[in-house]
């Protein structure tokens, strides 16, 4: 009997050794997320509401678009101050071709914007995290009536507005831009117009966390309250996938790792790695139904872009007039949202960002041998164009599994590992000197 106690405990605490995770977080990006205020964002998203509408095509300088685009642009500004020049801001106008939808004519637009200069010089790479600012009625070509829009998209823009005050005063080697986008409820104008501009000028964007709608935590018809949870948009299949790509795709069934689905899973891990008691959702959809957000005209246009939104919408405080109905409040107003949420969600974007703004650029060539029928896998590839690896992690799941399940260290760059490739998927990563760790590229078969 003493003896299968023994065994039983033996076994038990082996288990519990087994399940354990260790959590190393880097201190200076741990720092960072303890100065998000929720007061802070709080009071963006109460002055933001302020304005009378901040519809696209309000022209109200005083109480309007044009005032709330300068209320951006002063805390970008006065923020820019303590970064030893290293951060701009300005407000980039442009036109918007009328569509004969919801821009009857060619309307003003602009996207208010702050860049953080990367402090590497032969860091090309940039990355966007972004918010559209405009508001809208029950009608959207309503530019006039009172549009607060305190959660559609004053959460999202508060957000991007803190973490360029968190992070102005910090060195990162990649560039960081922070951009309040215009025109998205008016059909992702903004996003459109710097999109296209990034792709026609060559620029290295190597991912876009683009905030919208992130700061309600109680659901309307269902009345789920639950700050405890956020969602990722992620597409599937990429809206730009060449012939080729689809080719390689459908051999490897890479189905489920697109190089957004990749940043959706780094997001996850990052996020929940430093924002306690909060779990990051994995959505496997581009966005919600009947839905549209600014990270689409940069993945149509190639660039890595993800959605983050809340877990439970409330839409009756969504593309509704503000009114008493009933006994019911419609309306987007700053009362019915949970700005503590939105401080978890604004943390999330942070150690995400950061991490990526310090880490080497991603290996290059990223292969898995497919030459030879084996019950191992061999994975090869290149050191990364910019910054220096410390080392490497592969990473390996079930194709079942929607999370990566391990990791394997190397400093070189192969490694052979005992599990068949027919069993498994595989990525690798590179990782700096101080840990920071690259997005993950799915390998290409070698096969000749």
């Amino acid at each position: 009997m003493y003896k299968n106690l023994l065994l039983f405990f033996l076994s038990f605490c082996c288990q519990v050794a087994i399940s354990q995770t260790t959590v190393i977080r880097n201190q200076e990006i741990a720092q960072m997320i303890s100065e998000i205020s929720s007061d802070s964002l709080e009071h963006h998203v109460r002055s933001l509401a302020s304005f009378n509408s901040r519809h696209t095509l309000s022209t109200n300088e005083e109480n309007g678009m044009p005032a709330a685009q300068d209320y951006v642009l002063s805390k970008f500004s006065h923020f820019a101050k303590q970064s030893e020049g290293r951060m701009t801001a300005e407000i980039e106008h442009f036109t918007i071709p009328a569509d004969n939808r919801r821009i009857t004519t060619d309307s003003p637009g602009a996207n208010v914007m702050a860049t953080l200069k990367g402090s590497d010089p032969a860091d090309t790479r940039i990355f966007i995290i972004s918010a559209h600012m405009d508001s809208r009625n029950k009608d959207v070509m309503d530019a006039e009536g009172n549009a607060p829009g305190a959660n559609d998209n004053g959460s999202g823009t508060a957000a991007v507005i803190e973490l360029a005050r968190v992070m102005a005063s910090r060195k990162f080697s990649a560039t960081i831009l922070f951009v309040a986008f215009t025109g998205e409820e008016q059909g992702l104008k903004g996003a459109t117009y710097l999109s296209d501009k990034a792709k026609k000028g060559g620029w290295n964007i190597a991912a876009v966390l683009n905030n919208d709608i992130i700061g309600n935590s109680s659901s309307s018809e269902t009345l789920i309250k639950d700050n405890l949870k956020m969602r990722v948009f992620s597409e599937t299949i990429p809206a730009a996938e060449t012939e080729q790509e689809g080719n390689i795709r459908r051999y490897t069934n890479a189905d489920n790792d697109s190089r957004s689905r990749q940043l959706a899973r780094y997001i996850k891990e990052l996020g929940e790695r430093y924002v306690d008691l909060f779990e990051v959702k994995l959505i496997y959809r581009a966005d919600r139904f009947l839905r549209g957000g600014d990270q689409t005209p940069f993945a149509k246009n190639a660039f890595t872009a993800v959605r983050m939104s809340e877990m439970n919408e409330n839409f009756l405080h969504q593309h509704e007039n503000v009114r008493l109905e009933d006994g019911v409040q419609y309306g987007d107003l700053p009362e019915f949202m949970d700005f503590e949420y939105l401080r978890k969600v604004a943390a999330v974007n942070l150690a995400s960002l950061a991490s990526l703004a310090n880490s080497p650029d991603q290996p290059q060539e990223v292969q898995i041998d497919v030459r030879g029928l084996s019950n191992k896998s061999i994975l090869l590839w290149k050191a990364p164009r910019i910054g220096n690896a410390k080392g490497y992690y592969v990473l390996m799941r079930e194709t079942s599994s929607a999370m990566w399940e391990r990791k394997f260290w190397t400093t070189d760059t192969t490694l052979t590992l005992p599990y068949s490739k027919d069993n498994y998927f595989f990525a690798v990563q590179t990782v700096s000197e101080s840990g920071a760790e690259s997005l993950p590229v799915f390998p290409t078969p070698l096969s000749r």
